[in-house]
């Protein structure tokens, strides 16, 4: 894809991961022509400082892409927007709004065959106690992970019937990093954990802290994110770290980052579905995109914690 023409439209460009797509894609495709549509729902303008692109303010899962943009063609189409909280529960709500939202803009997508990334999620696997490969069936435990699950459906059949048209599905691990703020409670363990321990607070964890996530920092995910356009087939993705790292770990993670020595504060668990395990198996994205995550636990949160907390 040439820098100098190209035309790239990415949806949630406000929230976590999608702001710090737009800016990296600004920063290495200076002439690039950038559209970022977003109704604000999980993401705030302030992670788009310095952004000098288009902005659309646009509920997705009612948006007319046809009225909206006519025959604007675009190069690629990045598209992250979802509602992320996996706790809301409105079953109705959670599953129109993501899949109907992928639904339009697969029509419009369509008949141009426009390139297409899109978040789906390692919560899809369900209860895991070993690595997950994409070729696992989808075993939601919420109706989030049902609802991305479905996305990924869709996918495979759009790509099925047109073999020229190439659609990627990202499934994002425990993605944490800068900009994540605003997301309150559904933000990463690494953001809240780090709050409480900079407020003097022992960092609060579930019984025994043995539970093990794949936390991948933003900037890998941003990066395996951007390879997939150049994807030369369709396909779904693992993009994680490859790691499980139990919370008690990260919590000394945190500690030698912060030059504290706090001790975890162990309580309850309230949720009845809870993954206790999570670990990417980045056997097929390796092969397929060439993605090699940088930034194992340690590296990422001492560079997250640095731009968090600035000297």
């Amino acid at each position: 894809m040439s820098s100098s023409a190209s035309s790239i439209l990415v949806t949630g460009g406000a929230g976590f991961i999608g702001s710090n797509l737009v800016l990296t894609l600004q920063e290495r495709m200076p002439h690039a022509r950038l559209t970022v549509v977003d109704d604000f729902r999980s993401g705030d303008f302030k992670n788009l400082a310095g952004y000098q692109g288009d902005f659309v303010a646009q509920n997705l899962a009612t948006l007319d892409w046809k009225q909206q943009f006519g025959d604007e063609k675009f190069d690629a189409i990045f598209h992250l927007a979802s509602i992320t909280d996996t706790t809301l529960h409105d079953q109705f709500v959670q599953v129109h709004d993501n899949v109907e939202s992928f639904r339009r803009l697969l029509n419009f997508a369509k008949p141009s065959k426009t390139r297409i990334v899109f978040a789906s999620s390692a919560s899809t696997y369900g209860a895991a106690s070993a690595a997950s490969v994409e070729t696992n069936g989808a075993a939601p435990a919420n109706v989030y992970a049902f609802s991305k699950a479905i996305m990924d459906n869709l996918a495979n059949r759009a790509a099925g019937e047109s073999k020229d048209w190439i659609i990627v599905g990202l499934r994002y691990f425990n993605v944490y990093g800068p900009r994540e703020a605003h997301k309150g409670v559904p933000a990463s363990m690494v953001y809240h954990l780090s709050r409480q321990m900079k407020a003097g607070q022992r960092p609060r964890i579930f019984k025994q802290g043995d539970q093990k996530r794949d936390f991948v920092y933003v900037k890998d995910v941003v990066e395996g994110s951007i390879r997939a356009i150049a994807a030369k087939q369709s396909g779904i993705y693992n993009l994680g770290s490859g790691h499980a790292r139990s919370f008690n770990e990260l919590v000394d993670v945190l500690n030698r980052s912060l030059g504290t020595d706090f001790k975890p504060d162990y309580i309850e668990n309230p949720h009845a579905h809870y993954q206790n395990f999570t670990q990417a198996d980045l056997t097929s994205v390796r092969a397929s995109l060439g993605y090699e995550p940088k930034y194992p636990l340690e590296t990422g949160v001492a560079d997250y914690m640095k731009w968090l907390y600035p000297a």
